[in-house]
């Protein structure tokens, strides 16, 4: 099966240049049809006369991205998951026992089956550029390597580097690939395919190859040896802190690796790894999170909008008011990115938290050796500040982040754009106020628009782009844009009381304190729903948005959408209690001066006027309360308001901004699972048993009656 992109070519030395660059695609990969072409072509190099083989890709910042997940995603059977496994490793098998050195030129993304194919090469050389990374990202996807990654990647690097990198699913940078020995040699771009022919000739000249696959004779060191044990049990420990129980593939993957390692016989060891990838690649797990990364993947190709020959605006100046926790982490996050940023406040010592706050994000990368000095030093250079507003006649882009209050964010907004460019934008950080509202400030509402961030800044992946009711398609475009360059996963969404997270975060917050009231523990509902997977209960997070802040949005909500939204009575009893949660270190829980939470305090249930909790609910009514109240929520803002367009965003806003569980594929995507039906019935019981709230909504019981999928209708 002939595949465009994939060539030999032979130069005068004897050594042959293996060339990927495949015809039509963005990315080299391993689909059925190229590792078809690449037996072919190793059926034919078998007989070759070369003196050695250099592996190199002639795309711009990919070597191999891995194997084709379209055939992953379409896997049921435990048979045929073993079968695809086990062709790759057959493959790979022959490659690594092509008759002459092998030494593999890698620059730019070598993942997955890509990291497979360069651990059967003789020799790994890289590039030094920051696109270089290396490394085995299957677990992120549910499942494990399966083209001989955990057989070979221990025998190349070592038991606890290897389990580093498998179990977490992660990838290295040349440097840390060189450290731990998974590639010989670090050159720059401009000299890598110099390098590797240099490197084949010399193996080639001194007759003697790199052993490949360890067997007899293979001596290990200590911990390769009688303390492996020790590695494994640490390491089996560490996964299940981590997942919980809920992820499988890197429990199976371990078990692989421990299986395997020090194996003599390859084809016995990669037999063991194709039947327990043949496990993992049939769940659900795996099939929800292949799901994730095709919603995360397709949001670097849209723009936030319908029309595609509208076009952002660069940003590469932009300004940040509100030197606060959200403007700082904003103002850090844009400097982080290459843009030069300006902060303004009403006051230096409001700016200089800002600048300590940027730099103490940056000085623990600084530690980590994850940036040098002079990148530590070029990056604070971006951010500048001051009380005026100097500069801001060259700001492309301005995010406002100051106090949640209408009527001072209206004038405060007039103000800025008087000294900016007539065509820049400003775009709020609200969590909670009119987007439409706030835009009556501005001389020109078209140039205005929401981006609201979710804090902590640096490490939420979730930007809610705010589209107010005259937010021109530009702006909406140019916010998106701006968000993908920070890193984030942006989602736009319609102006609404909480936009999309918050609004169903509310009836789920709301829930806990009602069950509270009902006879609840604190402890026990938040242990249920750590169970169920969310990262955290909803009495910690309460905590950790704030109580003054919960209780804040709470009445916002009843004000909008009447009673449906009614706030439990514990909401205003606790705050007469003087908790405000981790920012004064008491609320549910008890935390330390860094934040951390300590216990629960006792005291609440005395303070709030409640009895001695009896738990009369189990786990699974506990749980179904307030997932069931968000998803009539969802549903309500998905069909009937259209705060946002389709099912997966309402997926990716939750997963991203609030740590819904990922093996459980998104909010939407379990409702599917369950059924309308199901979730109808429920909510029906509900409302029968303890109030009118939640009574499911009209456009719920339509679907209901079709027992319809949101994925299908949206």
């Amino acid at each position: 099966m002939a595949v465009e992109g994939i060539n030999v070519i032979e130069r005068e030395d004897g050594v042959a240049v293996l060339e990927l660059d495949l015809a039509g695609e963005k990315v080299n990969k391993f689909s059925t049809p190229v590792m078809q072409h690449f037996d072919e072509m190793l059926e034919k190099m078998m007989s070759a006369k070369y003196k050695g083989l250099v592996v190199i890709s002639r795309k711009p910042k990919i070597f191999i991205a891995g194997a084709d997940i379209n055939e992953i995603k379409d896997i049921v059977e435990p048979a045929d998951a073993k079968q695809k496994a086990a062709e790759g490793q057959r493959i790979l098998s022959k490659f690594e026992d092509l008759p002459f050195p092998v030494v593999v030129a890698i620059h730019g993304a070598c993942m997955g089956g890509g990291c497979e194919m360069a651990l059967a090469c003789d020799y790994r050389i890289c590039t030094d550029d920051k696109s270089t990374r290396i490394g085995l990202p299957e677990v992120q996807l549910g499942i494990i390597p399966g083209f001989g990654g955990c057989v070979r990647l221990p025998r190349v690097v070592g038991i606890q580097a290897a389990l580093d990198i498998i179990l977490a699913g992660k990838a290295v940078d040349s440097r840390k690939a060189k450290k731990i020995g998974l590639v010989d040699d670090v050159v720059p771009q401009s000299m890598l395919e110099e390098a590797a022919i240099k490197k084949v000739l010399e193996v080639a000249g001194k007759g003697k190859r790199k052993k490949k696959f360890q067997a007899k004779g293979f001596v290990p060191g200590l911990l390769e040896g009688p303390a492996k044990f020790v590695v494994f049990n640490q390491a089996e420990k560490m996964v299940k802190k981590n997942t919980k129980g809920h992820y499988p593939a890197p429990l199976k993957a371990l078990e692989a690796v421990k299986k395997t390692y020090g194996m003599s016989n390859r084809e016995k060891a990669l037999d063991i790894e194709a039947s327990l990838f043949s496990e993992v690649a049939i769940t659900d797990i795996s099939k929800n999170l292949i799901h994730i990364f095709f919603m995360t993947e397709s949001i670097k190709k849209q723009t936030g909008v319908h029309d595609k020959d509208v076009k952002p605006k660069a940003i590469k100046n932009m300004g940040v008011l509100g030197a606060g926790t959200m403007g700082g982490g904003i103002a850090q996050l844009g400097a982080d990115k290459g843009i030069e940023v300006r902060v303004k406040d009403l006051n230096n010592d409001a700016l200089s938290k800002a600048f300590v706050a940027a730099a103490s994000i940056w000085e623990k990368k600084l530690k980590r050796r994850r940036m040098t000095k002079f990148e530590f030093k070029e990056k604070m250079g971006r951010v500048s500040g001051g009380t005026d507003y100097a500069g801001f006649g060259r700001m492309d882009l301005v995010v406002e982040a100051i106090v949640e209050d209408m009527k001072i964010k209206q004038s405060v907004i007039g103000e800025t754009a008087k000294h900016m460019p007539e065509d820049a934008i400003i775009a709020t950080n609200t969590s909670s106020l009119s987007v439409t509202e706030m835009a009556k400030g501005h001389p020109k509402p078209e140039n205005f628009g929401g981006m609201h961030f979710f804090n902590p800044v640096h490490k939420m992946p979730l930007v809610e782009v705010i589209r107010g009711e005259k937010t021109s398609d530009v702006t909406t475009a140019t916010i998106f844009d701006l968000s993908k360059k920070m890193g984030k996963f942006p989602v736009v969404v319609k102006d609404g009381p909480g936009f999309l997270v918050n609004r169903l975060l509310l009836p789920y917050l709301n829930e806990a304190m009602y069950l509270l009231e009902e006879g609840m523990s604190i402890e026990e509902v938040d242990k249920y729903y750590l169970k169920f997977g969310m990262p955290m209960g909803p009495f910690h997070l309460i905590d950790e948005v704030g109580i003054d802040v919960s209780v804040k949005v709470a009445k916002i909500f009843h004000e909008a959408f009447g009673e449906r939204a009614k706030p439990s009575p514990l909401m205003s009893k606790i705050m007469e209690t003087g908790r405000l949660g981790k920012k004064n270190q008491k609320g549910f829980y008890l935390y330390d001066e860094k934040g951390k939470k300590l216990e629960l305090d006792q005291s609440v249930y005395k303070d709030l006027g409640l009895s001695t909790p009896t738990n009369p609910y189990n786990a699974e009514l506990c749980v179904n309360r307030g997932i069931f109240a968000m998803l009539n929520e969802a549903v309500r803002a998905l069909v009937d308001d259209k705060i946002v367009e389709k099912a997966e965003e309402v997926d990716l806003a939750m997963i991203m901004g609030t740590g819904f569980p990922p093996f459980k594929g998104g909010l939407m995507k379990y409702a599917d699972s369950i059924g309308t039906r199901k979730i109808t019935d429920e909510l029906l019981r509900f409302a029968d048993d303890v109030g009118a709230r939640f009574k499911p909504a009209e456009s719920l019981m339509k679907m209901a009656d079709g027992n319809e999928k949101f994925y299908d209708k949206f």
